[in-house]
């Protein structure tokens, strides 16, 4: 049976492809879950509408993440925290202190798009990528001080 599939199915194919599976797999699995419609020109037309909706949104996103990027290259983030002897912290700056520092500059991220490369437990300066879009990263400092 000939199908327009909805969604990317891995072993399949992506949005928009046309498959040919047999007609068990097509009216047991991919049409009940609505990953797919059958071969029709009202289809076609609704597939090709869909993916220019999805281009533009992608387009935007990717617009967004660009404004995003540069605010958060033009910040540089101060975490205060208290140290021990030999200004080792008492625990370490983690992912969630730095996405709070950039929700006080008034940058929304979520924790798991900062990428710090290694445990910051010192004092000092650090760099901090965020992954804001898989094609947009931005870089910001981080100051490790003592309170």
């Amino acid at each position: 049976m000939k199908l327009i599939l909805r969604k990317d199915i891995e072993k399949l194919g992506k949005f928009g492809e046309t498959v040919n599976v047999s007609n068990g797999y097509a009216r047991n699995y991919l049409l009940p879950r609505d990953l797919a419609w059958p071969f029709e020109d009202k289809y076609v037309n609704m597939i090709g509408d869909l993916r220019n909706k999805m281009e533009s949104e992608k387009a935007k996103a990717r617009e967004h993440a660009g404004e995003t990027a540069k605010k958060i290259e033009d910040i540089s983030i101060t975490v205060e925290v208290e140290v021990g002897e030999e200004d080792k912290l008492f625990g370490s700056v983690t992912n969630i202190d730095i996405r709070e520092k950039l929700e006080e500059n008034g940058i929304k991220v979520d924790k798991k798009d900062i990428q710090i490369e290694e445990p910051i437990k010192k004092l000092g300066v650090y760099k901090v990528t965020v992954n804001l879009h898989p094609e947009v990263k931005a870089t910001c400092k981080l100051w490790v001080v003592k309170k």
